[in-house]
């Protein structure tokens, strides 16, 4: 009996660890998988963070109102040309109040005489009482005065029938003045030697 006693003693002793023995070193197989194991759950947690991050940042740009200013809508324009001897104008028309302007100037300030003046206003007479809700703004080059204004003139009658195309203007216009829409083709002769202009000649004196 005394026998058994001892031996399960001896097995319920734990094992003494010596501390001059070596302790088992683990192989670097081993420590470099478990890091690469330890950076990829990193990585995997970032990334997750990352998206996360994303996800709230777009639901709060949804949830913001909009505070973006809107757009005006454009209004009609129509631009029309008209051509006589050496002068363009170009005519645009928008709605307005039935003002006038040359190259940015008035009407009554670009031409002080009277006679030009109806030549410009000749086909916003013959429209009526709706050439009030119209603005026409004029762009001018090369000419003179009479030439300047002839070409305003079907420029602004091309841009008038443009812009009211239900009012059947062009037949008006064709039947009152044809040189209204449709363009002067004729232009100065040029001067030739032996004489100051065209067809004169220097005069010839044997005395």
């Amino acid at each position: 009996m005394e026998e058994k006693k001892q031996e399960n003693t001896e097995k319920e002793k734990p094992e003494q660890i010596d501390a001059n023995k070596p302790l088992e070193e683990k192989t670097p197989d081993e420590t470099t998988k478990k890091e690469r194991k330890v950076t990829k759950r990193k990585k995997i947690e970032k990334e997750e963070l990352a998206t996360q991050q994303t996800n709230e940042k777009t639901d709060d740009k949804k949830e913001e109102p909009k505070t973006t200013r809107k757009r005006k809508k454009k209004s009609q324009a129509v631009v029309a040309r008209g051509k006589r001897k050496e002068s363009i104008a170009r005519a645009t028309i928008t709605p307005g109040k039935g003002n006038v302007r040359i190259n940015h100037m008035k009407l009554d300030a670009y031409y002080s005489n009277k006679y030009i003046r109806e030549i410009v206003r000749q086909p916003l007479n013959y429209l009526g009482p709706e050439a009030l809700n119209v603005d026409i703004s004029v762009n001018v080059l090369g000419g003179g005065a009479m030439g300047q204004a002839q070409a305003t003139r079907t420029a602004i009658a091309n841009a008038l029938v443009e812009y009211f195309p239900d009012q059947k203007l062009k037949e008006k216009f064709l039947e009152i003045d044809r040189s209204l829409l449709i363009e002067d083709v004729r232009r100065v002769e040029t001067k030739k030697f032996k004489g100051p202009k065209a067809r004169a000649r220097f005069q010839k004196s044997y005395r």
